[in-house]
Order: C-alpha cells, then structure tokens, then sequence
C-alpha cells in the first residue's frame, strides 16, 4: 500500500513527502470522518429514540456556534508558523480526540456545543500544521498534485468513515460511533507522530510565486471571501440532506450511511480531478469552475426535490462540483502571505468554517420552513459569491 501511494509522486518530490503520504492521508480520514460525523445526521441526534428529543434546529444551532470557532483559525495560522509541524500537528490531533469524546459523553446539549467546538477548533490546527509542513518541502507550482491527493481524505471520509460511523449508529447508537471515530484518531496520532520523529531536515523553504503574491497582495481578501461561500453553500445542504432524506423518504441511519457512501464516491473522483488538473489549467480557474457546477445542480434539486433519483443525481453534482472547488483553493491559501503558510491557510479556512457555521442555521432555519428547496436556493446565493470572489482575484493577479 504505501509503495502503491509513493507511486503517485515521482522523485523529484523529497521523499518525506513520499514517505509520509500514507500516514498524513489516513490521519486526516480519522479526523474529517468525526469533523463531518453529525449534519448527516442531526435528525438522529436530535431526535427522541436516541439523541436530546429536540428540533433540528436547536441541534442546528450547536453546529452552528461549533464552527464559527473558525474565527480563530488565523490565531492558530500564527501558531503553526511559530511552532514546529510536528507539535501543531500533535496538539491539534489531541484535541479533536478530546472534542470527539465530549461529544459522545454529552449529557445536554451545552456539552454537545463544547465537544463540537473543541473538534472543530483543534481539527483546524492539525489541518493548518499539515498544509505548512506539505508547503515547506513542495514549491507552489507542484502543490496542486500534493493537496489534491492528500484531500482524498475529505472524500474518503465520506465515502468510508463517516459511511462506517453510520452503521455503527444504526446497529447502537450516535455516541458509540462517537467513540470508535475518536479511537481511530488516537491510533493514527501515534503513527503519525512515530513517522514524522524519523523525517530529515527541510530541504525546500517555501518562497511564493512572486506574480501570485506580489500582484494579489491588494486583492487577497477575496480569497477568503470565496471559501466563506463556497464551504457555506456546501453546508447548505450538507447538513439538510439527511433531514432530507429522513422526513419525506424514511430514511434511517443505514439508508442515510448509503447516501453518505455515494456521495463520499463522488468527492473522491473529483478530488482525483484536482490531483491530475488544477495545476495544469490554473487554481482560481478550478475554483470558479466547481463554483459554477453547485449553482445549476442546486437550482436541479430545489426544483426536483420530490423526486428521488433526481434529487440525489443533482446532489452528487454539487458535492462534486465543491470538492474539486475547495481542494483548488487550498494551495491559494498557503501562497496568500510570503514565508507563512500558515497564516494564509487559517486565514482561508477560519472564512470557510465561518461560512459554515453563519450557513447551518440559516439552511436549517429555512429547511423548517422551506423544505430543502429553501436550502438549496442559499446554496445558490453562496456558490455565486465564491465564484464571482474568485474570478475577481484571478483578474486582480493577471493585471
């Protein structure tokens, strides 16, 4: 398996890129599979026979006020450009385990918050210190193909993980699949930290594409502008599909995994896509192109919602199209602030999760109301702006 994965970058890259590209990938499946574990199913976990016997959008809102802790994803930017790799990565793999427990230990819904906050919080750090140390040995010309087959793990998350933590849901419960997604981080913990002990001295410090940098330093809040809605759209229905699913088709926790797992199927090709093209027809390019696939693919679903197959059809569409997107935007972020990835990737990614948090109220506030028509409309609106910011920011660094 691992010579399998080391085929996938030739020897040009160092070879603790290489070397580490296994254990980073399958760390960072652990972590996104309890990060994405609760929107699919908050109907579960606010629900009577297993959860806090609440509305959706009470739990709505825990997510809600868990991922504007993305706000302080900046700070943590600085601390990963302070601190070694290998610590921000410790210290951010620690705390999502503890993140992870708490929330399967919750007995109100103010503990659940707690839980969900610390997850969300310190999953970002380990994300942050991962894309600093990938940007301290790959030049930002060659990092397309880097992130692109790192951020499988997204989809894989999905498609495995989160599919997995969905039967054990339904053969027990929410909180035991809790608990077997914070175990799992703990293992991969232990092997990251062991395989990075035996990593060499950084042989390439990054140095910023000067047209990238230099010609954008005017224009750079766009890019966080353009994750806010990008992550924000995908929210939208994200964190409805499963209510979805739920109230007008009866689905349980298996048939929501099952969705999950197609889904997960579709992300992971177009994280694929990512690998193999975003360098070669431009990263703002790529943005604005998975973008503009959620916006019809949206306005499909609202259209044909009581329509199963093609509801789904068009779901998988806009997932797609938002992976590929946000896996483009990723090696923006590292290049947005000379010499300190870090800071330009909290930047981008405390905007994103921001967006998630402001958007799963206002999804879940308009699913109450609107069935999941409503949501997918503000999954429009959303996909528009990260468009627009984008191509906005492409025009600013061609000039």
């Amino acid at each position: 398996m691992s010579f399998a994965v080391r085929r996938l970058l030739d020897d040009s890259y160092d070879n603790d890129v290489r070397n580490l590209l296994l254990p980073l990938t399958v760390t960072r499946i652990a972590a996104n599979t309890c990060y994405r574990f609760s929107p699919p199913f908050i109907a579960i976990i606010a629900g009577e026979a297993q959860g806090f016997d609440v509305s959706i959008t009470r739990v709505g809102l825990v997510i809600s006020i868990s991922e504007l802790a993305g706000f302080l994803a900046p700070f943590l930017g600085t601390f990963v450009d302070r601190m070694s790799r290998r610590i921000s990565i410790s210290v951010g793999l620690f705390g999502s385990f503890v993140g992870i427990m708490l929330m399967a230990a919750a007995p109100n819904l103010i503990v659940l918050c707690f839980g969900l906050t610390l997850l969300n919080l310190l999953k970002s750090c380990f994300d942050l210190g991962m894309a600093a140390w990938l940007s301290d040995r790959v030049p930002y010309a060659r990092r397309g193909r880097v992130v692109g087959i790192t951020e499988t793990s997204w989809a894989l998350s999905l498609l495995l993980g989160v599919s997995a933590l969905g039967l054990i849901t339904a053969a027990t419960s929410w909180r035991v699949a809790s608990v077997v997604g914070g175990l799992a981080i703990a293992v991969c913990a232990i092997w990251l930290d062991i395989r990075m002990r035996a990593c060499g001295p950084v042989i390439f410090t990054a140095t910023p594409d000067a047209s990238a940098v230099g010609r954008a330093a005017k224009r750079a809040w766009l890019v966080p502008l353009s994750m806010f809605g990008l992550m924000g759209g995908s929210q939208c229905l994200f964190v409805t599909f499963g209510a979805w699913l739920a109230d007008d088709y009866n689905f349980g926790a298996t048939g929501i995994a099952a969705a999950g797992f197609a889904l997960g199927a579709g992300e992971l090709l177009s994280s694929i896509g990512s690998a193999k093209l975003t360098d070669r027809i431009g990263k703002e390019r790529s943005v604005a192109l998975g973008a503009g696939l959620m916006i019809p693919s949206a306005a499909t679903l609202a259209g044909f919602d009581s329509t199963l197959s093609i509801g789904l059809i068009a779901l998988a569409i806009f997932i797609i199209g938002f992976e590929y997107s946000v896996v483009s935007m990723l090696p923006i972020a590292t290049n947005l602030f000379e010499s300190a990835p870090g800071k330009g990737f909290g930047l981008v990614i405390g905007a994103g999760t921001f967006g998630r948090g402001v958007l799963t109220f206002v999804a879940t506030l308009l699913y109450e109301q609107f069935g999941i028509s409503g949501a997918a409309l503000a999954g429009i609106g959303c996909a528009v702006l990260s468009a627009a910011a984008i191509l906005l920011f492409n025009r600013g660094t061609s000039s």
